[in-house]
């Protein structure tokens, strides 16, 4: 069956805006979007750029707004978008560097300032530092993000504000935040409790839950962090 793919291209360096092209391509029952746009590439445009790796939905480079919606190129099967034009664009809220790679730079950068590793202020123990199962069931869907922005890049307070920290950020931090072992909770509650960038800036629109592709519960960590925020004072 033929369908036909709108992509967003733009190259800063010779475009003076994005523009869309228009690919017809034939697919069959089992090709991902991700598999057409290696199609594209190979067969009549070598000059599409995206990103992609593990092919697997586990490095999350190959986020993108698919019909609408952020997904991941390499897990969303085209029949199921029942759709004979779709319409591929490149994450919003990002730079972007050329057709569907953007710049992560940025988001990045907000990961650092949640401290996204565990702090240890007390000697370590002879051999690992133990943990319950049911203080890990606590965090554990936490532990599942992939970095693939798709969450940050639905959400409305970053469009409005590029400085917000965003949900990824914010799932990052609760997750080290809930986990026993942690140390760090003043200061990794002082990283997200910032005014006009920290959790305050949520909506609860429920974009972000909507578009991870490991269905995380961006939310609840969100408002886990302003609960805790609250009793600490803030």
């Amino acid at each position: 069956m033929k369908k036909v793919f709108r992509i967003m291209r733009f190259d800063p360096e010779k475009d003076p805006k994005p523009r869309y092209v228009d690919y017809e391509v034939d697919v069959d029952e089992e090709m991902t979007v991700l598999d057409v746009l290696h199609e594209i590439k190979a067969k009549q445009d070598g000059s599409l750029s995206f990103r992609r790796s593990c092919r697997s939905a586990i490095c999350g480079s190959c986020a993108m707004n698919i019909a609408g919606k952020n997904r991941l190129a390499c897990n969303t099967q085209v029949v199921k978008l029942k759709k004979d034009l779709i319409t591929i664009r490149p994450l919003n809220g990002f730079r972007i560097i050329k057709d569907l790679v953007v710049d992560f730079d940025t988001f990045f950068r907000k990961l650092e300032k949640v401290i996204p590793y565990m702090i240890s202020k007390t000697p370590p123990p002879e051999r690992e530092r133990l943990q319950s199962p049911e203080d890990f069931k606590k965090y554990e869907q936490f532990t599942m993000c992939i970095l693939c922005g798709s969450c940050t890049s639905s959400c409305p307070s970053l469009w409005f504000n590029s400085e917000y920290l965003g949900p990824a950020a914010f799932v990052k931090a609760y997750r080290f935040y809930a986990d026993s072992r942690d140390e760090g909770k003043e200061e990794r509650l002082e990283a997200v409790s910032d005014e006009s960038t920290g959790v305050w800036r949520c909506h609860v629109i429920f974009n972000c839950f909507d578009a991870c592709p490991k269905s995380i519960d961006t939310t609840y960590a969100i408002n886990q962090l302003k609960k805790a925020a609250i009793k600490g004072g803030r």
